[in-house]
């Protein structure tokens, strides 16, 4: 078993703008992290990280003060990014280890480098009930795009989706639990599944889109054209983002995100009474301080907490 990793640097840029080539090691080492990963956005982040990591290594090994030294060296970044690219180094070298390319002892003086503290509590930003109302009247519901934008604000603010989990939602979800319509199942963030009740006029809002769009199965929500059609049967997340970002506009306001309409609902459940404990099933966290775990708490789905949105 080898002492040190070593990630030599990638050739030079044949030319402006191409993105630099990796060496046969950088490309394992690359493709076991990612393919460990299940997240899309977390591939992203950890893609890039590991790129910015090769680059800055060069052709020395990767020992604890190579790290410090490339840690801080992201000091002009914040620290949830930076704390996420030292959790793609981990990642790295626990890989590195299990394939039998890096020693137990290194791994563990590698994997020890701390994270960047962040003080403070970061507010994040949502809306009060009355921008909420004025949000969902922004879409035309007198057309095919009016209606379908109106289903991806009202299940972000009323169901505290997040926008892939929102983008790749199946009409099969939609199902009945205790006499309420739900999502039943969802997959979300840490692969952790929750059932997500739908409030009453969330559900009319998906009611009038389906028949409109024609969509029995497959998808919830298509791509639409200019022209009214239903251009194909998927929809990005970033579509989703862009319809909240111009509807938000729209009511003046700027630099406003799918991720606000999630925390808006949560906002809103517990200013209206929610028990923090519902809320967090609603929102598919693991933990309020571990107490999931030790609580062993029922889901209530008949009296949902996003119910009494006032919305």
């Amino acid at each position: 078993m080898t002492n040190s990793l070593v990630l030599a640097a990638p050739p030079p840029e044949s030319r402006a703008g191409e993105p630099l080539a990796f060496t046969p090691a950088q490309v394992r080492l690359r493709k076991m992290v990612l393919d460990a990963v299940q997240s899309p956005h977390s591939k992203r982040n950890y893609a890039k990280a590991l790129d910015d990591l090769f680059q800055f290594c060069a052709s020395r090994p990767l020992t604890r003060s190579l790290l410090m030294e490339w840690r801080a060296s992201m000091e002009s970044l914040s620290p949830s990014t930076i704390n996420v690219r030292l959790s793609a180094v981990r990642k790295l070298v626990s890989e590195a280890r299990k394939n039998g390319m890096l020693g137990a002892e290194e791994a563990t003086t590698l994997t020890d480098i701390p994270n960047i503290s962040q003080k403070g509590t970061r507010l994040g930003n949502w809306l009060t009930r009355e921008q909420a109302k004025e949000l969902l009247a922004v879409p035309d519901r007198s057309t095919l795009k009016g209606k379908r934008d109106y289903v991806i604000l009202a299940l972000l603010v009323g169901c505290a989706l997040r926008r892939n989990e929102l983008a790749e939602l199946d009409v099969e979800t939609i199902q009945q639990r205790e006499g309420r319509w739900v999502l039943a199942d969802l997959e979300g963030k840490g692969r952790r599944i929750r059932t997500v009740a739908i409030p009453i006029w969330v559900k009319q809002g998906i009611n009038a889109w389906m028949i409109a769009a024609g969509i029995e199965e497959g998808r919830l929500l298509r791509s639409v054209s200019k022209r009214g059609k239903i251009n194909r049967d998927t929809l990005s997340d970033w579509a989703v983002w862009s319809v909240v970002e111009q509807s938000s506009k729209q009511i003046g306001i700027e630099h406003f995100g799918a991720h606000d309409l999630r925390r808006t609902c949560a906002k809103l459940c517990r200013k209206n009474g929610g028990d923090l404990e519902q809320i967090k099933f609603l929102l598919g966290h693991s933990s309020i301080q571990t107490t999931e775990r030790y609580l062993g708490s029922d889901q209530d789905i008949e009296i949902a907490v996003n119910d009494n949105l006032g919305l």
